[in-house]
């Protein structure tokens, strides 16, 4: 089954709190400019995820999507995943983006 804007919501905040506050306070720090809301990004991530193939794959678990601040206008974004045939923890490589 493919990703949903709401695995990724829940994988950001699975990462922690701190995770989260980073995607509100991207939107809300631009103001009265607009970037993307919070689920405006989680729908792209798993867009992307989807379109890597990660979606639908059996063999990979999303466990966690961690955030940064990259600059005053843009984010990175690293997803944690499980490798279910040898219990692997892996991560993506980081996106820059989502500064508009």
């Amino acid at each position: 089954m493919p990703l949903s804007r709401e695995d990724v919501r829940a994988a950001v905040e699975r990462a922690g709190d701190e995770h989260w506050r980073r995607l509100v306070q991207h939107h809300e720090d631009a103001y009265p400019a607009s970037r993307p809301t919070p689920g405006d990004v989680c729908r792209r991530e798993a867009e992307r995820l989807n379109a890597a193939g990660l979606g639908d794959s059996t063999d990979f678990e999303l466990l966690e999507t961690r955030v940064e601040r990259v600059g005053d206008d843009a984010l990175r974004l690293t997803h944690v995943l499980r490798y279910r045939p040898l219990d692997l923890r892996l991560l993506t490589e980081p996106y820059t983006g989502y500064a508009e």
